[in-house]
């Protein structure tokens, strides 16, 4: 995939309306970037190319959060994790299920994703998520 645009956060959101969970990997030590980075801080290659994650991961931690800044308010309470990537990338995210105790450190999620923000004062940028598998 290596037709894309140099790797900056704004390609990675690009990305995610695109509903794609995209990272980046060095070529020479084949280490995946979640953000995107240019240059590996692996082996400091500057040789890295996109790549199309998978959709499914597992939970490898989360919290429940109760009080929450106000452009999330309306969605309190609400689960935040890391999930791990098949390719081993752990992500921060929003985890969304309609049971908060129903979430369990292990369990397989997958990745899916919203329209852009309609907030004024937060980025317009579409967002990744990870739900229960279906």
């Amino acid at each position: 995939m290596s037709e894309l645009p140099p790797p900056t956060i704004e390609e990675f959101y690009r990305q995610c309306a695109d509903r794609k969970l995209m990272a980046v990997r060095c070529v020479r030590c084949k280490h995946i970037m979640v953000p995107p980075r240019a240059i590996c801080p692996k082996c400091r290659s500057s040789r890295v190319e996109w790549v199309q994650l998978g959709t499914q991961g597992k939970l490898v931690t989360y919290t429940i959060v109760h009080v929450s800044p106000p452009q999330f308010k309306h969605m309190t309470p609400y689960a935040v994790g890391i999930v791990e990537m098949e390719e081993g990338v752990k992500l921060p995210s929003i985890i969304r299920t309609s049971r908060l105790e129903s979430l369990k450190i292990g369990m397989e999620l997958e990745v899916d994703f919203s329209p852009k923000s309609q907030e004024t004062s937060w980025p317009h940028w579409p967002r990744y998520f990870f739900k229960e598998t279906e």
